[in-house]
């Protein structure tokens, strides 16, 4: 596991030792944005490609979910930033609470034969679907007739836990595997802001660990076996 700053063992430390820089020709804040975009990419990936486990930042300390109010009279919903104020990328899931539990909403797409957009969100009644009308915005399929506390659950992904310039510990919320990918991604915008001769084999590097972080994740998911699902046949 790769901490953030270490003796001669860190990320920081690291990428300087590969570029074959300093502290005063490259300070900690420079790789601290190199380490966080190549966060945003190893996200971006996960995201992408889990579909199953729902991928979230081991270094995030709260569960990715939140409830919000159901408010009367109100079906448009807004779901930005989680409990932490770490930006939501997508939404996975809505239910709603009957008094008991919550209960799940059904997802309904505005291109779905049953969908009337005259009517859709405009009526009173219980909500019982909701059309996801950006990654991170719903609309109820009826506008509720009372307000509830804490009325609506919301299950997402987010955002990766960023670094800062203060970290020492902290390594990256990815498989250790997938380390050396920041190490690589920050020597390499060294190498190409400085011009340095060691460039091409920075690039070389930078593009294997991107390979190696695809491949990770398309095989996530390998502990579970493919099914065949036959299909009915429709005889007229």
């Amino acid at each position: 596991m790769t901490v953030f700053s270490a003796t001669n063992a860190g990320i920081v430390e690291q990428a300087r030792s590969l570029a074959g820089v300093d502290s005063t020709q490259w300070p900690t804040q420079k790789i601290v944005n190199s380490a966080n975009n190549w966060h945003d990419l190893v996200t971006g990936y996960a995201i992408g490609n889990d579909k199953r486990f729902q991928w979230d930042d081991t270094n995030h300390t709260a569960l990715p979910e939140g409830t919000v109010q159901l408010t009367i009279n109100v079906s448009d919903y807004s779901f930005l930033t989680d409990e932490q104020s770490n930006a939501i990328v997508t939404l996975l899931g809505v239910s709603r609470y009957d008094g008991t539990r919550y209960q799940p909403l059904a997802q309904i797409d505005r291109n779905d034969p049953n969908y009337d957009i005259a009517t859709f969100g405009q009526q009173t009644g219980t909500p019982t679907r909701y059309d996801k009308i950006a990654d991170n915005i719903i609309r109820l399929d009826s506008k509720p007739t009372a307000t509830v506390a804490a009325g609506l659950k919301f299950y997402f992904q987010r955002v990766g836990s960023y670094f800062t310039s203060s970290d020492t510990t902290k390594s990256p919320g990815v498989s250790p595997l997938l380390h050396r990918g920041y190490i690589i991604a920050s020597a390499y915008d060294i190498a190409l802001t400085l011009g340095l001769p060691n460039l091409q084999a920075l690039g070389v590097e930078r593009a294997q660990e991107e390979a190696k972080m695809v491949q990770y994740f398309g095989d996530r998911n390998n502990d579970e076996e493919n099914v065949l699902i036959p299909e009915p046949i429709t005889y007229e």
